[in-house]
């Protein structure tokens, strides 16, 4: 408050606040126009012929989910050739089992295969070396795409469908479909969206399509991707200690020369529950300083942006200058309009958007404790596995 208490500073920081926000607003790819990326309805002609398809689902400790998510994909009435694998990654329950009963009680044994991963090796990330295997065992099929989706995740019957007519229609090499995560409880409606509106601005899915532009991001729940795109990047293998895998995946297949695509969707949706605040905190810690590749000069820098761009603007409005309470107002405006759009994507009232400010203090609270988490060797811990222990 003393600072503020002195025009030029108030003022000044009033005008780098208000800058940013007009970049965020203005220059970055509109990503806050979610309604514009929102795949649903978009009505595309279907292909003449229809391509092999292979699902790779990696399930760990998933005896709550994947009774579901083998159902759905039991069900998709794709028209062509599809197949599906789950990947036992070491689960300590019932997750291969019960993947196995609702294979046969829909008679799709024929269609879906378990498997169990091996031991994993030295360097690669537990998710990764869980697809690595997947694919490894349908490479006799020669499908021409692999459906990557988590066992976590329902999709509705033509979702497969969907994708592949959108890949073609593009000629893409990576199509991706961000699901609908749940924002029913408290929690989880205070801090979901956000997730999704921070998650857009880092990777604002035009920048993605743009070809000329170097941004490249997908959601890791679906991806559906081009078989001849994946061993042209070498396959999981050039990637195999990613934490952020999805957009570490998309990041390779559009250095390759890929074409890659991200879209919306609430037709796939999350059936992971966060009832507990610390249950959203671990989700953004695990890999909050992953994204800020383990650096502390970075850290302290996204701390001080998430300062002057986020809380900046409502500290303002207590400044003595008028001018630098204008500027604040200002900032605030287009931050919460910004978000207001994200928040009714998830069908929650727009008055919750003037309180972006509280959540990303949260996000804040949570990037910090990421590093810590990592200096204690404890990064990226999921399913009681680190991820990416201190000096990996």
């Amino acid at each position: 408050m003393t600072a503020l208490s002195h025009a030029p500073v108030a003022g000044t920081i009033g005008i780098i606040t208000l800058a940013i926000w007009l970049h965020l607003f203005f220059g970055r790819g509109w990503f806050w126009r979610v309604r514009k990326l929102d795949a649903d309805e978009v009505r595309i002609e279907p292909p003449e012929n229809w391509p092999k398809i292979v699902a790779v689902v990696p399930a760990r400790n998933e005896a709550e989910t994947i009774g579901e998510v083998v159902t759905s994909l039991a069900k998709q009435d794709y028209p062509g050739l599809f197949s599906i694998v789950i990947v036992d990654d070491h689960s300590e329950d019932a997750t291969a089992a019960i993947a196995s009963r609702i294979s046969q009680e829909y008679g799709a044994e024929e269609k879906v295969r378990i498997l169990t991963a091996s031991s994993l090796p030295e360097g690669w990330t537990g998710k990764l070396w869980a697809l690595n295997t997947g694919v490894a065992s349908a490479q006799l099929d020669l499908p021409a795409f692999f459906w990557f989706t988590d066992a976590d995740i329902t999709h509705a019957p033509d979702t497969l469908r969907r994708l592949v007519t959108r890949a073609d229609r593009d000629k893409l090499d990576l199509a991706s479909l961000m699901v609908l995560l749940q924002a029913k409880r408290l929690p989880e409606r205070a801090l979901i969206p956000a997730f999704l509106y921070f998650f857009l601005m880092l990777y604002p899915p035009q920048w993605i399509a743009d070809e000329d532009l170097d941004t490249a991001g997908a959601a890791g729940g679906c991806i559906l991707l081009k078989r001849e795109a994946l061993e042209r990047f070498g396959g999981f293998a050039s990637i195999r200690g990613e934490v952020i895998d999805d957009c570490a995946l998309a990041k390779a297949t559009k250095r390759s020369g890929g074409r890659v695509w991200m879209g919306l969707t609430r037709k796939s949706q999350s059936l992971r529950v966060y009832g507990a605040w610390g249950e959203l905190r671990d989700l953004i810690a695990r890999t909050a300083f992953t994204q800020l590749r383990y650096s502390a000069l970075l850290l302290l820098g996204t701390l001080l942006a998430l300062g002057l761009t986020y809380v900046a603007p409502v500290i303002l409005l207590l400044a003595h200058d008028e001018t630098a309470k204008i500027l604040g107002a200002a900032a605030w405006l287009l931050m919460a309009l910004s978000f207001v759009p994200t928040v009714r994507f998830y069908r929650l009232s727009p008055l919750r958007a003037p309180l972006l400010p509280l959540t990303a203090m949260f996000y804040a609270y949570a990037t910090l404790l990421s590093a810590l988490q990592y200096w204690r060797g404890k990064s990226g811990l999921w399913k009681g596995r680190a991820q990416a222990p201190r000096g990996a």
